[in-house]
């Protein structure tokens, strides 16, 4: 398959954005379906999800007002493989689909991910001062890959922050 759609629409509570898709993503079409990839065991623990959501449920995620898309569509091993020129088309395209779909919170699963969207390089977990698009919440969260050195509990407490922000 090699592509993955975003699921996205109008007025979003949330919208996840990952670097881009793993391998393993690009072979089934599913967002972080990597068996180590701890995505959907974070939004469940932090109360944003009712119940632990497989990869291949990744579209119900619209049905609670969450949103899923990437940085970089195009999937690699790691986020080292993508190249300055995708960075630079994925930036752009990015803030389009933020300016049309508007979300509420725009959570970036990873500060690489907003260090390439911002071009800030000093960024602390949570709410961002100074949002790349007005009127959206740019949230910062740790990346949910499971080479991430942060203990769960640590992750998942920085999620959590999402669950009040939304309502």
């Amino acid at each position: 398959m090699d592509f993955i759609y975003d699921h996205i629409k109008k007025d979003l509570e949330i919208l996840f954005v990952g670097f881009n898709p793993s391998i393993r993503s690009g072979e089934t079409g599913h967002h972080y379906a990597n068996p180590n990839n701890r995505f959907w065991t974070i939004l469940h623990q932090a109360g944003i999800t009712p119940r632990k959501y497989a990869p291949t449920e990744d579209f119900k995620l619209l049905d609670l007002n969450f949103g899923l898309t990437n940085i970089v569509s195009r999937p690699t091993v790691g986020a080292a493989d993508i190249t300055r020129e995708e960075y630079r088309t994925g930036r752009e395209e990015l803030k389009r689909k933020i300016e049309l779909n508007k979300p509420k919170i725009v959570c970036f699963v990873g500060k690489g991910v907003y260090q390439e969207y911002s071009g800030q390089r000093k960024i602390a977990w949570g709410i961002q001062d100074n949002p790349v698009v007005p009127g959206t919440i740019d949230f910062v969260a740790p990346s949910s890959s499971g080479l991430v050195r942060m203990k769960l509990e640590e992750i998942v407490a920085i999620y959590s922050e999402l669950d009040s922000l939304r309502k």
